[in-house]
């Protein structure tokens, strides 16, 4: 059983990976239902979570990082997951790519296949990053979506953008985000940005969510895009069996990529 204050920054870590119950609490810290509720209102009092009908939720999402901070990150296990999802795609997929540095990172490794023999993919895509990466490379055709052009990860989005991805179709979508929750999906700092991704997902006979495992089963932001019945997530080989268990009752086919 954990004791007082002790059990305060447990609770937190708990609350980051989402909306947690009250019963649900009480049973992982050993203690009754009334304690925990009395944790909760000490907390909400000092406006670090907000009470909700049975539980609790995170008050303020982590400040999102700036994209140069998040290129900087896990950047070998970035890699390796962009060459594992490499190994994913048939010859000529349209390819729909999303923002953010792991799939800026994907699209670097089908830079360095480009022209092989056999390799053509049409490629569909809101990430900034990659449109000096991709132009003109031999056997890449590139769609950049316009709209309102966000700062924070170098993409774009909004109703421009989605008024042009309603037209297009897509083999495979190929998406990340700030975590991964099972039963919520994918979380964001903007709603603009699960928007257009949503219906990436949606455009797309298949998605491919690619994450590092530092964010799975983690809740750091509070727009969210729900994620199909059916996706493959490929992640690094940190990834515990309980992330990759979480993810697959979340039906995930989970591919690790090699050390």
């Amino acid at each position: 059983m954990t004791r007082g204050r002790h059990r305060h920054p447990l609770l937190l870590e708990a609350l980051q990976a989402g909306e947690v119950v009250v019963e649900e609490l009480a049973e992982r810290f050993g203690v009754s239902a009334s304690t925990i509720r009395r944790d909760l209102q000490q907390l909400a009092s000092e406006k670090t979570i907000r009470r909700t009908y049975g539980g609790a939720v995170i008050a303020h999402p982590l400040p999102e990082t700036s994209l140069p901070e998040r290129e900087a990150q896990a950047r070998p296990e970035k890699a390796a997951i962009a060459k594992a999802a490499l190994a994913l795609l048939a010859e000529d997929d349209i390819l729909v790519l999303d923002g953010g540095s792991t799939v800026a990172a994907f699209g670097a490794g089908l830079v360095a296949g480009a022209g092989a023999v056999g390799r053509r993919h049409a490629i569909i895509t809101n990430n900034l990053s990659l449109v000096g990466v991709l132009a003109g490379m031999p056997g890449l055709a590139l769609t950049v979506l316009g709209g309102a052009v966000r700062p924070g990860s170098m993409s774009t989005l909004g109703p421009l953008a989605e008024a042009s991805l309603r037209r297009l179709t897509a083999d495979k979508a190929v998406v990340s985000g700030d975590g991964f929750v099972a039963g919520r999906g994918l979380c964001e700092a903007a709603i603009e940005q699960v928007s257009l991704k949503s219906l990436m997902m949606e455009q797309a006979a298949e998605v491919v969510v690619l994450m590092d495992s530092s964010k799975l089963g983690r809740a750091t932001q509070g727009a969210w895009a729900p994620l199909p019945r059916r996706w493959t997530l490929v992640t690094d080989a940190g990834a515990t069996e309980a992330q990759c268990a979480e993810a697959e009752e979340a039906g995930a086919r989970v591919v690790r990529a090699p050390a």
